[in-house]
């Protein structure tokens, strides 16, 4: 089965915007992100098994909100209590986590080809995030993640990095397109390349 992209006819590569006079690091970034294998975990309530011992691609799951554990591969998004979001680019982490989570004590679902990921990179990416979402984005640090909404689409946040400012916004596949108009359409003002 081969895998089609969210944004296939609509992330257009170019120069956008407020862009005169500005050098490439003046400008954000915009990209699709595809590719990834994205898997929910969610741990059963009536299970006793501890989290504490599991790595998956030698990372923990913890309960500490807003955390992210990652490697080059692999990100390990808190999601809730006892609620993971794993991204990675190894898709054959997935025979790992059938043999580590057992389905007694996890509910374990592919999202994959359900998800839509736009990141955004530059150092007005947080201005980008308030003009559509109710969170106090100078809190946000590296490595921490939140779900919220962006013009009234539920998205999840994973902030990447901090210098400069990269974030990666998921939202449902059929909320693509519209996310994606609403984030170039307030990057306009600050210019932004499209790559």
């Amino acid at each position: 089965m081969t895998s089609i992209s969210a944004l296939k006819n609509t992330h257009i590569k170019g120069i956008f915007g407020d862009h005169e006079g500005k050098g490439d690091s003046g400008l954000l970034k915009l990209s699709e992100f595809n590719n990834f294998l994205i898997i929910q975990i969610v741990k059963y309530k009536k299970s006793s098994m501890p989290i504490e011992n599991i790595k998956i691609d030698n990372l923990n799951l913890n309960n500490e909100p807003l955390n992210v554990r990652c490697n080059s591969n692999t990100r390990i998004l808190w999601n809730g209590p006892n609620n993971w979001l794993l991204v990675s680019s190894k898709k054959e982490i997935s025979n790992e986590i059938n043999k580590k989570l057992e389905a007694t004590d996890f509910a374990i679902t592919n999202l994959s080809h359900s998800r839509a990921i736009i990141q955004i990179e530059g150092k007005n990416t947080k201005e980008i995030l308030k003009k559509g979402c109710p969170y106090n984005f100078n809190e946000l640090k590296k490595d921490n993640s939140l779900n919220s909404v962006y013009n009234g689409m539920s998205v999840m946040i994973d902030m990447i990095d901090d210098n400069p400012d990269k974030v990666r916004i998921f939202t449902l596949r059929s909320f693509g397109e519209s996310l994606y108009h609403s984030i170039t359409d307030a990057c306009l003002e600050f210019g932004y390349k499209a790559v």
